[in-house]
C-alpha cells in the first residue's frame, strides 16, 4: 500500500487493517514520518519530530500484532501530542521560551494511557504558549499555518495538533480545551475534535493554564476516531483531585446509535448579527440534516451567553496568574543571564522567557485578584458562571443535547487579528461557555466556504454524556460526508 494511501486512512480504518495484519505499524509509522518531512515545513505543526522513539514503538507493537496480542485498538497506529503534555525524555515547552530545554522525568496520565494502549508518538505539536491563543500566533516559533490555505490560521490554541490531523501527519493528536481550544482549530481545519466533561481526563501532567477550565480531549479525522481516543485516556486518576471516579463506556458503541428521537435544542443566542452567513447556512444545513435523520429541533433559550467571553477572561486570567507565578527560572527551564540577585532574576526571565500575550493575561489574572478588585471582578465573575451553568441544566431539563456554531467565522489570515486582542477573544464567543460550565463539547465538520475553508458544527452535551455527542456526530459524519474531503496540500 503506497505511503500516500496510508495516510489517507481515518484511525479506524488503520486499527483494523494493523489487526488484519494488512499493514504493519511500522510501515504506518514509516509512512506518518515521510509525509511529516513533506508536508511540515509548509504548515509548522510538529515543534520536534522523535523518529527514533516511534519506531521502537512501532516494532514493538509488531511484534504484539503478529502474536495476535494487540493492547489496543491504538495499538501501532501513529499519533502526537500538543508541546502541553509532560513527556517523559522528550523536551516539553508549552510553545514557551521560559520551559526551553525542560525535559520531564516522567509521563503524564494521559501520555502514559496512551502508551500503555500501544499508541506510537511521533512528536510534539505547535501550540498557541500556554495555550493562551485562538490562532497559533502568540508563539516564539513558526506560526503554523492552515492546511486548507496556507495564508490562513488553523485556529488555537490547538492549532498545531488540527493542523497535523488536517494535513494527514498523523492519525490522531491529543489537544487541551480551556475555552476552546480543540473545538475552534478542529472547525476551522475540518477534522473533529472533543473537549471532555471536566474530570473525564486526568489533567496530572498537563502544563496548566486555567485549572478549573482546562481539560484533555482528542482531535481526529472523524467523531468515531475521537471515541476510540477518548476510551484510551479517559477514567479516573488518583493523581488529579478533579478526576471523576466514573466507568468509562463504550464510546465507540454510541457512534452507531444514531439520532432517531433525540431531542436538540437550537439556542436562539448562537445565531448572532456580525456571524458570516456562509457559517450560518452551512450550519442550519447540517441542524436540518440531524432532523432528516430523525432527531426533533427545538429552540431554547441560554440568556446568560452574551456575558460569558468576560466572565471567562477574568476567571482564566486569575487561574493563569497563579498557575503561572512557578515559572522563575530557579527551579527548570529558561533563566536569564546576568542576573544581579533574586528580584532581577525573576524579572529578567520572565520578561525575556513571556511572550506579550501570557504577560497581558498575567497582568490581568493578577489585578483582579488583587485586594480592593477581588470582590468586583473575580467574585463577581465565579457568581456569573454558576448563572451561565444554571442555563444549561435549566436547557438540558427538556432536550437531549445542543446544535450550535462552533466558530462565528470560518479560517482568518494569518496576522488578520493579531493587533487586536478583542477580536481575536471573540473568535471563541461559541465555546467558552461549555468550559464554564464543565460541559463535554463535540464539533465536527459540517460542510465549506465558496473558497473551500471547512466550516465546524458543535455539539453540547450533559455533563459526563459524550456518548450522546458521539452518535449525533457520526451520524452527521456519514449523512454529510464532508470529512472524507482532503486538504489541496
Amino acid at each position: 500500500m503506497a505511503a500516500a494511501d496510508i495516510c489517507d486512512l481515518t484511525l479506524a480504518e488503520l486499527s483494523a487493517k494493523l489487526a488484519r495484519r494488512e499493514l504493519s505499524a511500522t510501515e504506518a509509522t514509516r509512512a506518518s514520518l515521510a509525509r511529516t518531512a513533506a508536508i511540515d515545513p509548509k504548515i509548522h505543526a510538529f515543534l520536534r519530530v522523535d523518529e527514533k522513539g516511534a519506531l521502537a514503538a512501532a516494532a514493538a507493537a509488531d511484534a504484539r500484532l503478529t502474536k495476535g496480542r494487540p493492547l489496543s485498538p491504538l495499538d501501532g497506529v501513529p499519533l502526537a501530542l500538543k508541546d502541553l503534555f509532560v513527556t517523559e525524555g522528550v523536551e516539553t515547552t508549552a510553545g514557551s521560551r521560559i520551559l526551553a530545554g525542560f525535559i520531564p522525568p516522567y509521563d503524564g496520565t494521559a501520555v502514559a494511557r496512551l502508551k500503555q494502549a500501544g499508541a506510537v508518538l511521533t512528536g510534539k505539536l505547535a501550540m498557541d504558549e500556554f495555550a493562551m491563543g485562538s490562532s497559533n500566533e502568540n508563539t516564539p516559533f513558526e506560526k503554523v499555518r492552515n492546511p486548507w490555505d496556507l495564508s490562513r490560521v488553523p485556529g488555537g490554541s490547538s492549532g498545531g495538533s488540527a493542523a497535523a490531523v488536517a494535513a494527514r501527519e498523523v492519525f490522531g493528536t491529543l489537544g487541551t480545551d480551556t475555552g476552546g481550544s480543540i473545538r475552534q482549530p478542529a472547525s476551522l481545519s475540518g477534522i473533529a475534535g472533543l473537549k471532555p466533561t471536566y474530570g473525564r481526563v486526568s489533567r496530572y501532567g498537563v502544563v496548566a493554564f486555567a485549572s478549573s477550565l482546562d481539560q484533555v480531549g482528542p482531535m481526529a479525522r472523524t467523531a468515531e476516531d475521537c471515541a476510540l481516543l477518548l476510551f484510551a485516556i479517559a477514567g479516573h486518576d488518583p493523581l488529579d483531585s478533579t478526576s471523576a471516579d466514573l466507568p468509562v463506556p463504550d464510546y465507540r458503541k454510541a457512534c452507531e446509535r444514531g439520532v432517531k428521537g433525540l431531542k436538540l435544542g437550537v439556542p436562539k443566542e448562537y445565531f448572532v448579527a456580525g456571524m458570516d452567513r456562509e457559517v450560518e447556512r452551512s450550519v442550519r444545513d447540517g441542524i436540518e440534516a440531524l432532523r432528516s435523520l430523525g432527531a426533533t429541533l427545538h429552540e431554547i433559550s441560554l440568556p446568560h451567553t452574551g456575558h460569558a467571553v468576560a466572565t471567562y477572561y477574568i476567571v482564566a486570567t486569575a487561574e493563569a496568574s497563579s498557575n503561572l507565578a512557578r515559572y522563575d527560572g530557579v527551579k527548570y527551564g529558561f533563566r536569564a543571564p546576568g542576573a544581579q540577585g533574586l528580584r532581577d532574576l525573576y524579572l529578567r526571565t520572565r520578561a525575556e522567557g513571556f511572550g506579550p500575550e501570557v504577560k497581558r493575561r498575567i497582568m490581568l489574572g493578577t489585578y483582579v485578584l488583587s485586594a480592593g478588585y477581588y470582590d468586583a471582578y473575580y467574585l463577581k465573575a465565579q457568581r456569573v458562571r454558576t448563572l451561565i451553568r444554571r442555563d444549561f441544566d435549566a436547557a438540558f431539563a427538556n432536550v437531549d443535547a445542543i446544535v450550535c456554531p462552533t466558530s462565528p467565522v470560518p479560517a482568518f489570515g494569518l496576522g488578520e487579528k493579531s493587533d487586536d486582542p478583542l477580536q481575536m477573544y471573540l473568535a471563541d464567543i461559541f465555546t467558552i461557555s461549555c468550559n464554564l460550565a464543565g460541559l463535554p463539547g463535540l464539533s465536527v465538520p459540517c460542510g465549506f466556504t465558496a473558497g473551500g475553508l471547512p466550516i465546524g458544527l458543535q455539539l453540547l452535551g450533559r455533563p459526563f454524556d459524550e456518548e450522546t455527542l458521539f452518535a449525533a456526530g457520526s451520524a452527521l459524519e456519514r449523512s454529510l460526508k464532508v470529512h472524507a474531503k482532503r486538504p489541496p496540500l
